[in-house]
């Protein structure tokens, strides 16, 4: 089954969709947490109307859904898309300026603003995007590709889809999620809604990747309580929470279990956020680890730093919470292993390549997974996301809709044998 992808209309969608502002912000207490992502939730659901996808909506937490008819019997079951509205708040997301390079003729990419360039050092990929279409921003912002790449290439590939009702598929379920960036993407996501049997995430980078694993992961919460009183009359009396927890991250793996020191399937465990004075303060530890039983043994080397700290800082008190977050997605997806299989075959068929890559982070596919909606992670043309020399592969992008358009075409051939 082949629809032709309409390149420039992908393009004109792309490029509106990230000068809209949708920075997630982890302080908020709303959902979701940046009014631009409900301001491009309700564009999205106008575009899908005006396709013809008549259940489009915005719900009351702003997600935004809709659902592609099927063209066949009723044997063929219900596939959900994936992507998230919102963009990182690690790099600037205001007055985004997209910049097109319509033939990338190679090399190192100056950028107008802020003296930034993109180097072919830094991003190796780019000796193998000559030709492409790129896509970046003027050095001043990031671009947002993670994720309007794959809501783009969904959007698109939805409305392919209405205007070829000949080609036969399923019911096509889309839903575009809030906050993915600072982990509240699934917080308020129905599996019973959804009524799929399987689900892709449009959110991973470069082309013919098909993520099937990531990180475990929880959140170690350690609380100080100290004791404060005037420095001037201290002495033998102030219990500090701050140096405890100063004490504590020295405490920690340095030359190893780290971010900066592991790679590939390696796990660590990271502070990544200590707010303290005198008398009380909490460090925010992260563990990772693909094996999720680890999550374990990463805890204990922290409590045995703890009690170490409470004996060498005797008075204050050290208390640890500590929170899952999310699993691996390949501990859900191996008890149904064509959802992934057939993500690869569907780039056989096209004659592309492909391989099975493994996310070191999370995604909302990871708590779909968890929650009974196998899904794993497909790639949408991003790259270098989270920073203002970030970039994305047009060209890489309607490979990505092509990819959907053909897996669609193996659920229906496949369910229906």
């Amino acid at each position: 089954m082949h629809i032709p992808i309409n390149r420039d209309r992908l393009l004109d969608r792309f490029l509106r969709y990230v000068r809209i502002c949708t920075t997630a912000d982890g302080d908020a207490d709303s959902y979701p947490s940046s009014p631009g992502q409900l301001e491009l939730g309700r564009i999205l659901v106008q575009e899908l109307r005006q396709a013809g996808i008549e259940d489009a909506h915005q719900d009351e937490h702003g997600l935004v859904w809709g659902t592609v008819p099927a063209t066949v019997d009723a044997s063929v079951p219900t596939i959900l898309f994936n992507a998230h509205l919102d963009t990182s708040p690690d790099a600037p997301g205001e007055n985004v300026r997209p910049q097109v390079i319509e033939n990338y003729a190679g090399g190192d990419i100056p950028l107008p603003r802020g003296n930034q360039v993109i180097r072919v050092a830094d991003a190796p990929e780019l000796a193998h995007l000559q030709g492409h279409c790129l896509i970046t921003t003027d050095g001043s912002t990031l671009l947002g590709g993670d994720d309007k790449s794959g809501v783009a290439v969904i959007m698109e590939t939805a409305q392919s889809l209405m205007e070829t009702p000949s080609v036969p598929h399923g019911p096509v379920r889309l839903m575009f999620t809030c906050d993915e960036e600072i982990g509240r993407g699934a917080r308020y996501f129905d599996a019973g809604k959804c009524g799929a049997v399987a689900g892709y995430t449009l959110d991973g980078q470069g082309s013919g990747e098909v993520e099937n694993e990531n990180f475990s992961a929880d959140q170690l919460n350690v609380r100080a309580i100290g004791y404060s009183i005037h420095p001037g009359i201290a002495k033998g009396k102030m219990k500090s929470a701050l140096r405890a927890l100063s004490a504590l991250v020295a405490e920690l793996p340095t030359d190893e279990l780290t971010p900066e020191t592991t790679d590939g399937r390696q796990g660590f465990l990271h502070p990544v956020a200590l707010n303290a004075a005198v008398g009380e303060g909490l460090c925010k530890i992260l563990l990772r680890d693909f094996d999720t039983s680890r999550l374990d043994q990463y805890e204990a080397i922290v409590r045995r730093a703890a009690d170490k700290v409470q004996q060498l800082i005797p008075g204050v008190q050290l208390i640890l919470q500590r929170e899952k977050q999310y699993r691996n997605m390949a501990e859900y997806l191996r008890a149904v292993p064509h959802v992934v299989d057939w993500a690869c075959e569907a780039y056989e068929r096209l004659g592309r390549p492909w391989t099975l890559g493994f996310i070191r982070g999370g995604t909302d596919g990871a708590q779909f997974s968890e929650r009974g909606l196998p899904t794993p992670n497909l790639s949408t043309g991003q790259h270098n996301i989270h920073s203002v020399r970030e970039f994305a592969s047009l060209t890489e992008m309607v490979w990505a809709a092509e990819h959907l358009v053909a897996l669609l075409d193996l659920w229906q051939q496949r369910s229906r044998s």
